[in-house]
């Protein structure tokens, strides 16, 4: 018996990876998130138990809490063979998967983790934008937006860092998260890229800057994407409206070695 730990992906259910979909199909037990797509569900058994345990009310229901979801993998871990708990993007990426797993090995339930497609790179991707870039962005640097008022992290200095910053779970945050990285020293005109319900039939972009960033309109759930790479949202498969990143950035169109 045993707890898999499946990423589902950013939201396409093809980006869900093999093992995760023979998983899925072998299940006794599906313990799903608010974000998981639910076209993923259309194929596993129909004698299955799915458990929905959205953190935010969905269909009326009421939000599930951590400890809640702790001891349901617990109780269900214990008792059937294959448990999966589905949860989107990766789940040690923002997915509290790592407090799962310690709860579950502390019950003596058998867990393993099966990665998945983290929304903070797949995203960014499919809207044209490469996270790192020579000579434009050799670093990138993942944030929750949670921690804007948490305090748990210090903005100036990743200000001060340089290199791509994309921030998860940050839609409500967005207009502290941008007065905070441009005290820091970065500067009004930063680009940024936003990105609603990627890699969905929903998917929305929005390029604009970081001193407009808590102006625009934005619905979670949504990737933002800090620093010059942003200027890349342009058109990825359009040569002159890409050369115009390459000018704006005194880059040249053929980086070589």
């Amino acid at each position: 018996m045993s707890v898999y730990l499946v990423g589902a992906g950013p939201g396409d259910p093809d980006l869900l990876t093999r093992k995760g979909a023979r998983l899925l199909a072998a299940a006794d037990v599906i313990v799903v998130d608010r974000l998981v797509n639910p076209r993923l569900l259309e194929e596993v058994r129909d004698d299955a138990i799915v458990l929905h345990v959205g953190k935010h009310a969905r269909d009326g229901n009421p939000t599930v809490e951590q400890a809640t979801i702790n001891d349901l993998l617990i109780r269900y871990g214990a008792s059937h063979d294959i448990v999966v708990r589905l949860k989107g993007g990766d789940p040690y990426l923002f997915g509290r998967g790592g407090e799962e797993m310690l709860a579950l090995r502390d019950a003596g339930i058998n867990v393993e983790v099966v990665p998945g497609v983290s929304s903070a790179f797949s995203v960014p991707a499919l809207a044209g934008i490469p996270v790192t870039f020579r000579q434009m962005s050799t670093a990138v640097t993942v944030v929750s937006g949670h921690d804007v008022e948490s305090g748990s992290l210090d903005w100036h200095a990743l200000a001060k860092f340089g290199g791509t910053i994309v921030a998860l779970m940050a839609v409500a945050n967005r207009k502290a998260l941008a007065t905070a990285l441009q005290e820091g020293g970065l500067s009004r005109g930063t680009p940024v890229a936003t990105i609603e319900s990627g890699s969905t039939p929903r998917e929305r972009r929005v390029a604009t800057t970081l001193g407009a960033l808590g102006d625009i309109a934005l619905v979670a759930p949504a990737i933002i994407v800090i620093g010059d790479v942003a200027l890349f949202l342009a058109n990825a498969h359009n040569d002159a409206e890409y050369a115009g990143v390459y000018d704006a950035l005194h880059l040249s169109k053929h980086v070589i070695d």
